[in-house]
This record gives C-alpha cells, structure tokens and sequence, in this order.
C-alpha cells in the first residue's frame, strides 16, 4: 500500500486552504486534492462583479492579511489572487487536476480515489469543496413549457447578453439583489421574492457592521449564526435601498407558475419576459462520500460544528452555518478549521 497520510483534505479553496494553515502548523503530515487547476476554489466561476459583502480588514484567512490599497470591498479577482498567493506563501500541498470521485472506509482508514486514477489513504478526511457544484434551481409549475432562457447565477457571468431584456431574477439573497441591481441598468428586471428584500445597514455609528458582529461575538454565535446563515438579509451597498425604493430593479410577490413567453404572477396576471435567472442558492457538493454514510437522505452531511456524526475520523470545512453565520465565508473558515483540527488532533494523540 502507498503512504497512508494523518490527513487528506478535499478541495483547495477557501476552507481547504483554512485547514491546510491549521494542519502545517501542528506539524500533522496532509495533502490537499483540489479538482481545478489553482488554488481559487470556485472564484473563477463567480459572476464578474462580484465583491465581497464584508471589508478585506475581516475577511482574511489565517495567518496571511488580504489588504488591496483603496478598496474597502475586494472584487472577484482580488480575491483569486489573494488565494493563489495565500497557497504559495504557506507551501501548502496541493495536487491540483484531482477531483476525488469516491471514498470508502477500509479498516482504519479511508480509500480516496480520484479523477486522474490515482487513489490516497489517509486515517482522516476533511470535506472543504464547499457548494457552488451543486446549485438548486426549485421545480416550478409549467417550467417546461417556457420558450425563453432559464439559467442558476452560477453560470450569469456578465449583463451584457440581457441588454434590453425583460429579466426576472428568482431569490432575495445578496448575489440575486446584486445581480438584478447590475442587470437593472440596462435591462427591464424584477426581483422575484418570497418576502420583501431584508437590507441592513453597511456602517452603523461610523463602523462597518462588520466591526460590530466581530466586537459582540455574533460572529461566532452558533444557534444564531445557523438561522442567519440560512436567511436572506442583505447588506446596503451602493445605495441599494434607494434604488429599491424607486424601483429599479422593480420586486414583485414569486411567480406562481411559467407560461410559454413569460411567467404568471400571483394575481393571475401573466408577463412576457425574455429570461430568467434562479439565485436560489446551493446544496452540498459532498456525494463522493455517500459510501461511507456521512450523509442525509437529501444529500447534506451529518454533522455538528463540523465533526462527522456518524463517521469517525470525517470532517467538515466551509459549510453554510457550520459554526457561525460567517462559516461558509472568507473570514469564517479558518476559525471553523482550527476548531475541527483541534478536535482532530485530540483524537490521534
């Protein structure tokens, strides 16, 4: 049998690159599989103007400051840089070109196996691949039947393609508000909401509301942190309640159902519109691991505070609300890593 490592991280983004800074500073021997071709998770996917909804002072990884002279609010590709230079600062070990397709439990270790044939052995496993594999477009009435353009925000990369579009964008979150606020100016586009978008504040008393969830703790809050995490409010950027306000982008009650040209209101009244773009969200991109029974039976892992619950030796890096509200985020995973790598290491002594 090859070497059978203490620790096999899954994926090089964010959470993995988290619990490899934890790992090489206790000395315990791991190497990262990540299935693209750098260090950036899945950033290169993200939709062009994406920036972070929190300043670049809290959303560093550890160890390593993420500072970009004169923007507060560090853009998609800043932040891919950031992650490839935060892979090399720390000589993290990375294989790259590697998907894990399968893991088994064989005695006391797990079996990897991966794209490239190539298979590993580790006596522990840590899960950080995140969720942007796997979007979640919800079944509605009729969808079928509509002869425009359907797509999730992870494939929406730039408005230029809707340029005088009717557009409905499907979700209350930050990326759909962003998204329909960008597509807005050039476009006719609806926010098709459950509820009224939540906005909070940006600064409060001259401090970014960020300082504030770090000073109060509500950062690290875990029952708070988990209702948080799975709900929609949104940060106030670039005068998005004004624009709201007036209309632009308009938000109208969800659509009850698609027609061929367009969608059906919840008045009965029907609309042609041109596209629509689902910014409903992701599930857990985890199945490689469905052998070894770390899973529900909706695919999510079974955990708590990213410990396995029914796995031993299996953890988790990166998942929404895992431990706080800012879990799945930059400036969440690397209290979330060293807090299973402790557990880790406690376990193996």
């Amino acid at each position: 049998m090859e070497q059978i490592w203490n620790v096999i991280v899954i994926g090089g983004g964010q959470a993995g690159l988290a619990s490899g800074y934890h790992l090489k500073k206790k000395g315990i021997s791991f190497l990262i599989l990540e299935a693209g071709e750098d260090a950036a998770g899945a950033w290169p996917q993200y939709y062009d103007s994406l920036k972070l909804f929190s300043p670049a002072v809290y959303s560093s990884l550890p160890g390593l400051p993420i500072t970009f002279q004169g923007k507060r609010y560090p853009n998609r590709d800043e932040v891919i840089q950031y992650l490839k230079k935060y892979a090399t600062h720390f000589d993290l070990p990375l294989v790259y070109h590697s998907r894990v397709e399968k893991v088994s439990k064989e005695s006391d270790y797990f079996r990897v196996e991966t794209s490239t044939g190539k298979t590993y052995f580790a006596r522990n496993l840590i899960s950080a691949t995140g969720s942007y594999s796997r979007p979640y477009t919800p079944l509605i009435d009729k969808q079928d039947e509509f002869k425009g353009s359907i797509i999730h925000s992870a494939t929406y990369s730039t408005p230029d393609s809707f340029r005088n579009q009717k557009v409905v964008v499907v979700g209350r979150g930050n990326s759909a508000v962003q998204i329909a606020m960008e597509l807005s100016e050039i476009t006719d586009t609806t926010l098709a909401v459950r509820e009224p978008v939540a906005l909070i504040p940006q600064r409060i008393l001259g401090q970014d509301i960020h300082f504030w969830f770090k000073v109060t703790g509500v950062d690290t809050v875990w029952k708070f942190g988990k209702s948080f995490a799975n709900g929609s409010s949104v940060l106030d950027l670039d005068g998005y309640k004004q624009r709201l306000k007036e209309g632009n982008p308009k938000q109208k009650k969800m659509f009850t159902a698609f027609h061929e040209n367009g969608v059906i209101w919840l008045d009965g009244k029907k609309e042609e519109v041109d596209s629509v773009i689902f910014a409903t969200g992701y599930r857990s991109n985890v199945s490689y691991i469905e052998a070894v029974g770390g899973l529900d039976a909706q695919g999510e892992p079974l955990q708590k505070n990213g410990i396995s619950t029914t796995v031993p030796g299996l953890y988790f890096v990166g998942l929404s609300g895992q431990r706080s509200f800012a879990s799945a985020t930059l400036r969440g995973v690397g209290p979330d890593a060293a807090y299973v790598i402790n557990h880790l290491e406690q376990k193996t002594k």
